[in-house]
């Protein structure tokens, strides 16, 4: 009843503004925009640094890959900002179909002839001159998905196992698609996600850890595939197998211990030179961390801390304004982006096994770049939408006790 009665007075606030009796202020927030902008800045200075050998040693320009880096940062902008205008109640009506819609754009990449394979793995659809990495695309369906659902069904969630079980059944079956590319990392992610959300949704704890210990054996037989835990065995002693199965986590740890507390200095790294494998994509953060030292890699994590706290912080002032489905979207890019980047850069200090997970905002990645970007034009219309409804109430206030007096 408490949260009906929010809903309606959220509903009531909205219809006024759309009756154009008040207008609201346009705004970006800047604790979204200016942590998001600096880590881009970052991305740029590094993948100019990270990618010049490369480029060089294929035949093109030194700056091939930062041009296409500002080339899918400027479309990324341009997409996230055109999404002002797009309500959260129509991304709402669409939620249902992202289902199917998810699961079937993991299966045409499955296909022959449409999807693309690079080094041993089919995740891409070629798009003309590029290639689009459709996970990244899925990952944010299926937030918008899980928000519309937990949005309906929130009071089953938190009561009833049956529905707690259905989303972890429909990550169940992307992360089995995804295991069929393969893309042991992003089915990791995108489980984690599903599962955060749930959680913040207020499900049982007794219901999480039963789905939990239900998930592990399934992640656990995919582990035992002969390349993945070569990858575990390698990431447990790198040094055992350095010019084998450790060689990328040892140029990677030689990278970052190098960097000591304030780096080497911009562009003076020694790994980037074709020591380090996907310098400039997977393992930009040991790059980083080699030319900013403990300094840079501090910077960065503060930059995501701040990034993702506010994106949480949207989604919780999204539920307190009486719209869940806006804040289970905020909640779910918050975990998006913090699981990702968390996973990436425990990835390039060793902390985790080596997975294909680029950074976000900061790594070379037109796909990821695009979705990311995306994503957080989203984040930025809720904030939007609550600046304006709460305005909206404010002056409503305001003239009816001005009417009363």
């Amino acid at each position: 009843m408490k949260m009906a009665g929010t809903m309606k007075k959220a509903g009531n606030r909205n219809q006024a503004f759309h009756a154009g009796s008040i207008r609201a202020p346009v705004r970006l927030d800047s604790w979204v925009l200016i942590p998001a902008l600096m880590l881009l800045s970052i991305g740029i200075v590094m993948v100019g640094s990270a990618s010049i050998a490369i480029a060089e040693a294929q035949g093109a320009s030194s700056y091939h890959y930062l041009f296409r880096h500002l080339i899918f940062i400027s479309a990324g902008v341009l997409l996230a900002l055109s999404l002002r205008v797009i309500p959260m109640a129509f991304l709402e009506r669409i939620s249902r179909p992202m289902l199917a819609l998810s699961v079937l754009l993991l299966l045409i990449v499955l296909m022959p002839g449409i999807g693309h394979t690079v080094n041993g793995s089919t995740r891409w659809i070629r798009l003309g001159f590029v290639n689009f990495q459709v996970v990244e695309a899925v990952k944010l369906m299926v937030i918008i998905y899980l928000a519309g659902y937990l949005a309906r069904k929130a009071e089953f969630v938190q009561s009833r196992f049956f529905d707690t079980l259905k989303p972890l059944i429909f990550a169940g079956l992307l992360s089995a698609i995804l295991l069929l590319q393969p893309d042991m990392g992003s089915a990791a992610v995108i489980t984690a996600i599903v599962a955060g959300m749930v959680w913040l949704a207020g499900a049982a704890w007794r219901h999480i850890l039963v789905l939990g210990l239900l998930t592990l054996p399934a992640f656990g037989f995919a582990a035992m595939e002969p390349y993945r835990l070569k990858r575990i065995v390698s990431f447990m002693n790198p040094w055992a197998d350095p010019y084998g199965g450790g060689f990328q986590l040892v140029q990677a740890l030689i990278a970052v211990g190098r960097g000591e507390l304030f780096g080497v200095g911009i562009g003076a790294s020694i790994q980037k030179l074709f020591y380090l494998p996907e310098a400039h994509t997977d393992f930009i953060f040991a790059v980083l961390a080699e030319e900013f030292g403990l300094a840079g890699v501090i910077a960065v994590l503060l930059l995501f801390l701040l990034l993702v706290t506010r994106i949480m912080v949207i989604g919780i002032m999204a539920h307190r304004s009486g719209s869940p489905f806006a804040g289970f979207v905020s909640y779910g890019i918050g975990l998006w982006l913090g699981l990702q980047a968390l996973v990436s850069i425990g990835v390039n200090l060793g902390a985790l096994p080596t997975k294909g997970l680029t950074l976000p905002l900061i790594s070379s990645g037109g796909s990821s770049m695009l979705m990311t970007l995306i994503a957080l034009g989203i984040v930025l219309r809720i904030k939007y939408e609550l600046d304006r409804d709460n305005v909206v109430y404010l002056k409503k206030k305001k003239i009816s006790e001005g009417t009363v007096a």
